[in-house]
């Protein structure tokens, strides 16, 4: 699988650029990033442009992670992107959970590239 274009998706202009420099260095340098600020801002972004990895937050406003995750993988223009989900709220449960609904990854915060490089070693 080839990734070119990765969507970051938090209510954080800060957690957004930290997403990102994580990414770069965990071997996504040179790659296309765009951002949105939730799910529904995501979801209106994807009609418009090809994504090939979406990265969003767990818990926004508007609309979260978990909806934004299900609304992709129930799409079928959209279904065959891969979506990492980020938490702060540590939860084997919920992780599985999410992992049945079509997530790729379950990264509790906070991330590193040390821990995006090894989810994604597979994706580049």
């Amino acid at each position: 699988m080839s990734i070119e274009t990765i969507m970051v998706v938090d209510d954080s202009a800060m957690a957004r650029l930290i997403m990102k420099q994580c990414f770069e260095i965990a071997g996504f340098r040179g790659k296309t990033f765009t951002e949105a600020i939730n799910g529904k801002d995501a979801l209106e972004k994807l009609i418009k442009q090809k994504v090939d990895l979406v990265v969003t937050d767990l818990n926004m406003p508007v609309m979260e992670g978990n909806a934004l995750l299900e609304h992709i993988k129930s799409s079928s223009e959209l279904k065959e992107i891969t979506v990492i989900i980020i938490t702060s709220n540590s939860n084997p449960v919920k992780e599985i959970e999410l992992k049945k609904k079509g997530a790729y990854a379950v990264i509790n915060k906070p991330i590193s590239p040390a821990n995006i490089h090894k989810v994604c070693a597979e994706l580049k």
